[in-house]
């Protein structure tokens, strides 16, 4: 068994909510970081270029988020190995997780960019992208599909080195991605000098070297700092389908995955729904939903910090501070959500103006906002609760229970109520699947066997990984 990894935070021992608060603030600032690198992109796009391209940007966005899910299961299901391995205090397993899983990563990332380059105009065709919207989205997601390889694998070493107790590290690194974003976006948009005006072309292709760059200046740290878990010459022989390995990742990571590719597929189906209601409800749910991503942006650090601090905790088998952590990142949620929500309550016709111009747009988005904010209250607890059932690497019943929530609920009922009372009624539908899913996830951890879930590791002469 090798020495506890010098890197991270130990968070098997010592007072836990200090140490979840501590390890979850890294993870809230760069959260922050992605939203307001978005939220700014998406004010260059929406007040200069119009609704027409603020509706674009939107559509494309929720593309790439459908396709973060199609790989989050398996940057997930490292996580947790990672964990399990540093609070069992065992570095070679972890060496293990990362070289099998970085090298399954990084080919499913080229897979998915090339199919999403082929596909493109089918895509946003299937997604009813309004025709005045259509020249717009295709230049943005042609450009993002090519950068999908370094934004996949730069989330895959953040979400790795929090899985060891390093959440600081990777906010670095984001902060220069979102900095470098942020400043690049209007010269490529608008044009300088020598620099063609490329509009929403230039806001992607602005991403993908800030987010390559970061990717570079991420990995020559890693290795001129001797990270423990960066993988030298003499590692080499961790960078392979190692059979045990891919099978957890699959077996783990698919569920996880599609739970992902559920929650992304339904926010899909409601926006071609809104799209349906034209222009002005597609900018209008646009930023909602930039407005929203900052609501859920505390239950998504706490979410990310539970599911780590769990992890480590469940692989020292200290199920007390696993429960512990339960409860305190539900507190935490509670009251950082709740103040957010209490705040663009107030602030909210101010806010959407800050996206919109459009009066019918700002009335619409300001109707989304009163019917669905308080909701994500809601979510953060089921996010919260979900992080610690997935840290023992179930998965399962959790699909189930999202799908349960979003597709046989949420969606059909957006879809009656939007064809049976407007546009309006289709809000509803928001808090309503919050609920839904807040109620079986809470049942599942209280009653389900989550805790008898493993995934633990044979060792390398080939032993088969145990699985309850």
């Amino acid at each position: 068994m090798a020495a506890p990894l010098q890197n991270g935070i130990n968070l098997t021992e010592g007072p836990l909510a200090k140490k979840l608060f501590v390890f979850a603030m890294p993870i809230l600032f760069g959260n922050v970081m992605q939203s307001l690198n978005g939220t700014i992109n998406a004010i260059w796009v929406g007040k200069y270029l119009g609704e027409s391209a603020f509706a674009a940007t939107s559509n494309a966005n929720n593309i790439m988020f459908f396709l973060l899910s199609l790989v989050f299961g398996i940057g997930m299901a490292s996580t947790i190995m990672v964990g399990q391995r540093i609070g069992a205090k065992d570095e070679e397993g972890a060496k293990r997780v990362v070289g099998a899983s970085a090298l399954f990563y990084v080919l499913l990332s080229v897979v998915i960019a090339a199919a999403g380059l082929s596909l493109s105009t089918q895509i946003l065709g299937w997604l009813q992208t309004p025709p005045d919207s259509m020249g717009y989205a295709l230049d943005y997601i042609r450009i993002t599909f090519l950068g999908i390889p370094f934004m996949f694998f730069f989330n895959y070493i953040m979400t790795i080195l929090r899985g060891a107790g390093d959440a600081k590290t990777p906010f670095y690194f984001l902060l220069m991605s979102a900095v470098l974003d942020i400043a690049l976006n209007p010269l490529l948009i608008f044009g300088f000098g020598p620099i063609p005006r490329m509009e929403t072309a230039g806001s992607a292709l602005a991403a993908v070297i800030a987010q390559g760059f970061s990717l570079a200046a991420f990995i020559v740290y890693l290795y001129k700092k001797k990270h423990p878990l960066r993988l030298t010459r003499a590692d080499s022989r961790y960078v392979r389908f190692d059979p045990q390995i891919i099978k957890l990742l699959v077996r783990k990571g698919i569920p996880m995955g599609l739970q992902m590719l559920i929650v992304s597929t339904s926010a899909i189906a409601i926006v071609a729904l809104v799209n349906g209601f034209g222009s002005a409800a597609t900018a209008a749910f646009g930023a909602a939903m930039q407005i929203s991503s900052y609501v859920q942006m505390p239950a998504m650090a706490i979410g990310g910090a539970v599911s780590a601090v769990a992890a480590q905790n469940v692989g020292a088998g200290k199920w007390d501070r696993v429960h512990r952590t339960t409860w305190i990142g539900t507190i935490f949620n509670l009251v950082m959500t709740g103040i957010l929500v209490i705040l663009i309550y107030a602030w909210n016709e101010r806010i959407l103006h800050i996206f919109l111009q459009d009066e019918a747009a700002i009335a619409i988005g300001m109707k989304i906002n009163h019917i669905t904010l308080w909701a994500y209250i809601v979510f953060g607890i089921t996010f919260v609760v979900s992080g610690v059932i997935r840290s023992t690497g179930s998965v399962m019943v959790p699909l189930l229970t999202t799908f349960l929530a979003l597709w046989c609920f949420r969606i059909p009922l957006a879809y009656y109520l939007g064809q049976a009372y407007g546009l309006e009624a289709v809000w509803w539908s928001f808090p309503i699947g919050f609920l839904c899913g807040l109620v079986l996830s809470v049942a599942y951890y209280i009653w389900g066997g989550w805790r008898k879930s493993s995934m633990s590791l044979g060792h390398s002469s080939g032993h088969a990984p145990s699985e309850a």
